[in-house]
């Protein structure tokens, strides 16, 4: 079995299955939603419309010279700093739940944090790529070796500059008081650092002063610190613990065979957000157990097989932008699955392909189009053959520190 001929398609399949759930969970449960009032095919037909540009954007993307997204990278990260000023400037902010993180154009409403998710991944790619070979030939190989060293290892290009640049955006997501989208950014952000070859030195206290940052924002924060002490101690705090004891109320009924399509009960007036953010839960209720483990798979296909594009990729900024859709992907379904089975505390975050959410689901469709790309022009398997060998060679030269 070519595993690299056939990941391309493996990840479609997957990509296709998630979204067709998605469409029927969403017929199951919009009819309940608040902004529904009762009518499902309202939000039906905006997320078919969503779904619709984020087709044609995946084709453009999957067309589009992969390289291109590197060659203009400074244009999507002024976008995204744009848009995210504008979502403090009323009227074209949208204020939704406590939170500016919307914009809303005819009806239409846009996070731009998803913008800021892909353009930190491409400006990352690109500034770790810029001084390596284009194409991985032998020569080349030991040429991005000692590009390796050259500039990933030094700690100002290697470690300050990228991470200032990405902390431009997360400035602004954290100002929209969204904790969870700017903790997805920065986790992002280290672990494309780690792939791309930064130190540990630089990046394990940079870790953990994240992490002591991210309390000291929860501890003045009241909403959050609620959503904490709920998570540690839900029978002392039902109210903040509401949505998950819910949603662990739907998966557990739900068993392994499910209520069956339509007859789930939890969606009726019990568990807010059961079209977005905690539609995870109202699948295994009504197709059971199996349904949630085939959701799971998908998602790890996706995983799989996003790796294998990215490292067959033809040169460095592909394998770079290929690492860091999967890890975006990867990373938000693992906390949107983790949060609805409250292994994680509560935090508002979309299952990729399957939840409401039209930003997202164009721009998750973006980096599917952006993978099928990079697989297009990746490295065939007699290539491959005929490079490991020097591959491995090079790598055990000890590389030059600096």
């Amino acid at each position: 079995m070519n595993i690299h001929r056939n990941s391309v398609y493996l990840l479609v399949i997957a990509v296709i299955g998630l979204i067709a759930l998605g469409l029927v969970m969403l017929s199951s449960t919009a009819a309940f939603a608040r902004e529904s009032g009762g009518n499902a095919s309202i939000l039906v037909q905006k997320q078919a419309v969503w779904l619709a540009i984020g087709a044609v954007a995946c084709m453009f993307a999957a067309i589009l010279d992969y390289h291109r997204w590197g060659q203009t990278w400074w244009v999507w990260f002024g976008l995204a700093v744009v848009l995210l000023t504008l979502c403090f400037i009323p009227p074209i902010g949208h204020p939704m739940n406590g939170s500016a993180r919307w914009l809303k154009v005819a009806g239409f409403s846009f996070q731009p944090s998803e913008l800021a998710k892909l353009a930190t991944v491409i400006a990352l790619a690109w500034w770790f790529s810029r001084s390596a070979p284009k194409v991985r030939t032998r020569a080349a190989l030991a040429e991005e070796t000692q590009a390796d060293a050259r500039i990933e290892r030094t700690f100002l290009k290697g470690f300050l500059l990228p991470l200032l640049g990405v902390g431009v955006l997360m400035a602004l997501i954290a100002g929209e008081v969204d904790l969870g989208a700017t903790a997805l950014l920065g986790t992002t952000t280290l672990i494309l650092m780690f792939v791309a070859g930064t130190r540990w030195r630089y990046l394990a206290p940079t870790v953990l002063l994240a992490v002591a940052g991210l309390v000291l924002a929860v501890k003045f924060l009241p909403e959050r610190m609620g959503r904490i002490l709920a998570f540690l101690h839900p029978e002392l705090y039902p109210d903040d613990a509401y949505q998950q004891l819910m949603g662990l109320i739907a998966l557990g009924s739900g068993g392994v065979e499910g209520f069956g399509l339509g007859l789930g009960r939890q969606k009726i007036e019990y568990l807010p957000f059961a079209h977005t953010d905690f539609i995870f839960p109202v699948i295994g209720e009504e197709l059971g157990l199996r349904c949630t483990l085939a959701v799971v798979f998908a998602f790890l296909i996706i995983i799989l097989s996003g790796s294998v594009i990215a490292i067959r990729a033809r040169d460095r900024f592909g394998m770079l932008l290929g690492f860091g859709i999967v890890t975006l992907i990867a990373l938000q379904a693992a906390v949107n699955i983790g949060v609805t089975t409250m292994m994680l505390p509560n935090k508002g975050m979309p299952l990729p392909f399957i939840s409401y959410g039209g930003s997202n689901l164009a721009f998750c469709l973006t980096c599917v189009g952006i993978l099928i790309n990079i697989w297009r022009r990746g490295v065939s398997d007699k290539e491959e053959k005929s490079n490991v060998q020097f591959r491995v060679t090079a790598r055990r030269k000890k590389p030059v520190r600096i």
